[in-house]
């Protein structure tokens, strides 16, 4: 494949994305609702777009990392009560 098919077969995944597809499907519903008046193709329509954004949000979120920071938090508190115990039984 050269770099041309690459960028084309990329932006064609991208717009046929599933959030995309989450997405026009709530702008569909809110659109019908509006359209027609229905109050639940309104709120349908509502979710679903709130859906699709969280979803977004969530899968832009790098969790490999976000797990490996709070590894070191936990090991950082760990050391430091290790080190206060200590402190405490050499005092007594």
């Amino acid at each position: 494949m050269n770099e041309k098919e690459k960028q084309e077969s990329s932006i064609i995944g991208r717009l046929l994305c599933m959030e995309a597809l989450i997405l026009l499907m709530g702008v569909f519903s809110l659109g019908s609702g509006i359209y027609t008046g229905e109050t639940i193709q309104l709120f349908w329509g509502g979710m679903i777009i709130s859906g699709a954004v969280i979803l977004h949000l969530v899968k832009k979120k790098d969790w490999k990392k976000h797990w490996e920071e709070q590894e070191q938090m936990r090991q950082a508190y760990d050391e430091r009560r290790r080190l206060k115990r200590e402190q405490k039984d050499d005092q007594k």
